[in-house]
């Protein structure tokens, strides 16, 4: 970490539990409450098209730049939300979260604008450009074991010692409900489309665009990106039940989190369709998205446009909607060969 920069370190306890909160969904009337909440702080990203990608993929793409989001990702939108959604005397107290990055940027950016105190719990080997992100903020950063017990648990451990809101990186509808404006954006700018796909890691983001996308238009087909190495949440869609004992390897960092039990629900509800992608495939298509669209994108953003061209039958001759999650790559640790 940092020089100057407040840190402590997390201890994983079994006796921590959740503080209890309401997980009902949230509907297309909340997205759009959201939207104009956040609307004095959060950017309206750009739509871009490229011809050449078009015809590789054979079908008219239309990709909605969250790499150009505040704080570097989509995640702001629904820490935005989060935050701005706290009454007077909560906020007060801070929010607290655990993340490996841009999350916990997003909600310690968030934060500031309220000028209230964010905590962020961090788990070792997180990528260092985001932990960075974080630093540059002002949160509070506290370390913990690499496992989602210790980063729950920790968390927990931070919020009864503060008083913080637990705004959680993907299950708070208040997250969820940001997160959708991405799609509510694209929808309005864009007109009709026939699919929409955005990355899959715990949920949020995809959650969100569904009741967007159905909630504007039921017959739009949703699908989510997701790396064949950390695949839970096609298996859980698979077996019918979340599986939540998976251990992730994959280059999507921001991809490693088990998909939510509230993100699970709805992501079974709009019968959103899930496509596996391998790490070698996720680099060969950000290396295609920095060459033809000119934009620095993560790996967990490279992950949809990997799933368009390996099911192209899918997707063949239709107007899609491509959320690209995130640009906060470690450029020190580029996944490209010679």
């Amino acid at each position: 970490m940092g020089s100057g920069v407040r840190r402590r370190d997390g201890e994983c306890a079994a006796r921590y539990r959740a503080a209890p909160m309401n997980k009902t969904a949230p509907s297309l009337a909340d997205i759009r409450d959201a939207a104009a909440r956040i609307a004095p702080h959060a950017h309206v990203t750009p739509v871009l098209r490229s011809r050449s990608l078009d015809a590789l993929a054979g079908c008219a793409l239309h990709f909605k730049c969250e790499n150009l989001q505040r704080a570097g990702a989509f995640k702001f939108r629904g820490a935005c939300n989060a935050v701005w959604s706290l009454a007077g005397e909560a906020a007060m107290h801070g929010v607290v979260t655990h993340s490996s990055g841009n999350h916990g940027a997003a909600l310690a950016l968030a934060a500031a604008t309220r000028g209230i105190p964010a905590h962020v719990v961090v788990p070792e080997g997180a990528v260092r450009s985001k932990l960075a992100a974080i630093e540059s903020y002002g949160a509070t950063l506290h370390a913990c074991a690499p496992t989602m017990a210790a980063r729950e648990a920790a968390a927990e451990a931070v919020r009864l010692a503060t008083g913080a809101t637990l705004i959680h990186p993907y299950t708070d509808p208040r997250v969820i409900a940001g997160q959708g404006t991405a799609a509510l954006e694209l929808l309005t700018e864009v007109g009709r489309l026939d699919a929409l796909i955005a990355p899959v890691g715990g949920g949020g983001l995809v959650s969100g665009c569904a009741i967007v996308a159905h909630g504007l238009d039921p017959g739009l087909a949703v699908h989510a990106a997701e790396p064949e190495g950390a695949a839970d949440t096609w298996e859980s869609l698979r077996r019918g039940e979340r599986v939540t004992d998976l251990v992730p390897a994959t280059i999507a960092d921001g991809l490693r989190g088990i998909i939510g039990a509230i993100n699970f629900r709805i992501l079974r509800e709009h019968r959103v369709d899930v496509l596996p992608v391998t790490d070698d495939e996720i680099v060969a298509a950000m290396r295609l998205l920095w060459e033809r669209l000119k934009l620095i994108i993560e790996p967990s953003s490279a992950t949809v446009l990997a799933a368009i061209l390996r099911h192209r039958e899918r997707f063949a001759g239709r107007r899609v909607g491509v959320i690209l999650s995130g640009g906060n790559v470690d450029l020190a640790a580029l996944p490209f060969g010679a």
